[in-house]
C-alpha cells in the first residue's frame, strides 16, 4: 500500500507542477519521463540490488577513510576535546579538511572536468541545455552559490524560465564540504543515494514549472570554476572557505536553535503546542504521500517543516533524536529529503550571489524567489518519496 501511495505522491509532485507551470505548451514531457526513469532505476540499483548495496558501502569505506585523515587533523589541534562528541569540533571542523580537498581537485581540474562531462551527459539524456544541467551536477558537489558563480558569464543571457530552472536545481542540492557532517549524523547510504537523484529531482520539476524552448545553448568554461594559480594557494583559499562556511553553519545554528525555542516557547503559552508541533501537522499531508507510515507523519512532518524554516542541519539534530523510535522505511525518507539546501536561509544566499553578478537578472529572481523555494522543497520531497519506494 504505502507503494501504491508513493506512486501517486509522485504523480501529486507532477500536477501541482504542472499547475504552477507559465508555460505549459512548451513542457518538455519526453525529458520529464526520461528523468523520471533514471531516478527510479538509479534508487532501485542503489538500494535493491546487491552490486548497488555494494557500491554505496565501498563508497561509504572511502568516506569513512577521508573522513578520518580530517579527525587527525581536528585531533591534533583540539587534542582530547575532539573525543567528546562535541558538534562543532566533529562535524563543523570537518568542513575546513573537505573544503580544502574540494579545492585540490578543483585545481588538479579532476572535478571540473567530471562534472563538466556529468553534466554533458545529462543534458543529452534529457535534452535540457548544458547550463542548466552543469549547475544540477556543480551543486551535487559544490553547492549552490559555487555552482551559480561558476556560470557567471552565461548568467546575464538566460531568459526568466532558464534562471528560474538554474536557480531552483542549486537549492535541491547539498555541498559536499557539508557532506561529511551529514554522513556522521544520519545513516550514510541515504546520503549518498539522495545526492545523484536530487540533480534530477530539480530539473523534473523546474522545467515543468518554467519550460525551456529551443534556444541557443551556452557552452561551459571550466576556468571559471578554477581561480587558483597553484597547488599551496588552492589548499589555503579552500580551508580558509571551509573555516568561514563553517562559522557561518555554526553561528546559523546557534541563531536558528535559540529562535525556535524562544519561538516553541511562545506557541506553548499561547497555544498549547510548540511551533514545531505545528508544523508537524502542516507537512503531516505531505508525509503521508511519501509513504511514511501514519502513526509516524506527525512528527516527520515537524523534521521536514523545520528544514523549510530554518536549515537542514537543524532539523538532523530533532531527526537524530527520532531515529531509534521511527521506522526504517520512514528513516530512509527524511535522511533523503533532508540532503537539500532548500530552506529560506538559502534562497537568500542565492538571490545575494546572482545580485553580486548581475542586478538585472537577481531582481527578476527575487520576484519569484518564494516560487523558487516552493518548488525546490518539492524536489526534496520528490527526492524522499522515489527512496521510500524501494525500502
Amino acid at each position: 500500500m504505502s507503494i501504491v501511495i508513493g506512486v501517486l505522491g509522485i504523480l501529486v509532485l507532477v500536477a501541482v507542477a504542472w499547475a504552477m507551470s507559465n508555460d505549459k505548451k512548451h513542457i518538455n514531457y519526453r525529458a520529464v519521463g526520461i528523468m523520471l526513469a533514471v531516478q527510479l532505476i538509479l534508487a532501485w540499483f542503489l538500494l535493491n540490488t546487491l552490486i548497488g548495496r555494494t557500491v554505496i558501502r565501498k563508497i561509504v569505506e572511502v568516506f569513512t577513510k577521508v573522513l578520518s585523515f580530517g579527525h587527525e587533523g581536528i585531533s591534533f589541534v583540539f587534542g582530547d576535546l575532539s573525543t567528546k562528541g562535541y558538534f562543532f569540533l566533529n562535524v563543523l571542523m570537518m568542513i575546513i579538511f573537505i573544503s580544502a580537498l574540494l579545492s585540490i581537485l578543483t585545481y588538479l581540474r579532476i572535478l571540473p572536468l567530471a562534472i563538466k562531462y556529468v553534466g554533458g551527459i545529462v543534458s543529452k539524456i534529457t535534452g535540457l541545455p548544458k547550463v542548466e544541467s552543469f549547475v544540477a551536477v556543480n551543486s551535487m558537489i559544490f553547492g549552490d552559490t559555487t555552482a551559480i558563480i561558476s556560470v557567471k558569464s552565461q548568467l546575464h543571457k538566460l531568459s526568466p524560465n532558464r534562471l528560474f530552472i538554474v536557480a531552483t536545481s542549486s537549492l535541491v542540492a547539498v555541498s559536499c564540504s557539508t557532506l561529511g557532517g551529514y554522513l556522521q549524523l544520519i545513516p550514510p547510504e541515504y546520503v549518498l543515494v539522495a545526492l545523484p537523484i536530487n540533480v534530477f529531482s530539480g530539473l523534473i520539476l523546474s522545467s515543468i514549472v518554467a519550460p525551456v524552448r529551443s534556444e541557443e545553448d551556452y557552452d561551459i568554461d571550466l576556468k571559471e570554476m578554477n581561480t587558483d594559480k597553484s597547488f599551496f594557494e588552492a589548499v589555503g583559499n579552500g580551508t580558509l572557505l571551509g573555516g568561514k562556511t563553517a562559522l557561518i553553519v555554526g553561528a546559523m545554528l546557534i541563531t536558528y536553535m535559540a529562535l525556535l525555542a524562544m519561538i516553541n516557547y511562545v506557541f506553548n503559552g499561547l497555544v498549547g503546542m510548540s511551533f514545531q508541533e505545528i508544523l508537524g501537522y502542516i507537512f503531516a499531508p505531505v508525509a503521508f504521500i511519501m509513504g511514511i507510515p501514519t502513526s509516524e507523519i506527525v512528527n516527520a512532518g515537524s523534521i521536514m517543516g523545520t528544514k523549510v524554516a530554518a536549515n537542514e542541519f537543524v532539523a538532523i539534530s530533532d531527526f537524530v533524536k527520532l531515529v531509534p523510535d521511527i521506522s526504517d522505511k520512514t528513516v530512509g525518507i527524511i535522511s533523503a529529503y533532508l540532503i537539500s539546501f532548500a530552506n529560506f536561509s538559502s534562497i537568500g544566499m542565492i538571490l545575494g550571489t546572482v545580485q553580486a553578478i548581475d542586478q538585472k537578472q537577481a531582481s527578476l529572481l527575487a520576484k519569484v524567489g518564494l516560487k523558487v523555494l516552493l518548488v525546490a522543497t518539492m524536489g526534496s520531497i520528490l527526492t524522499g518519496t522515489i527512496v521510500g519506494l524501494f525500502l
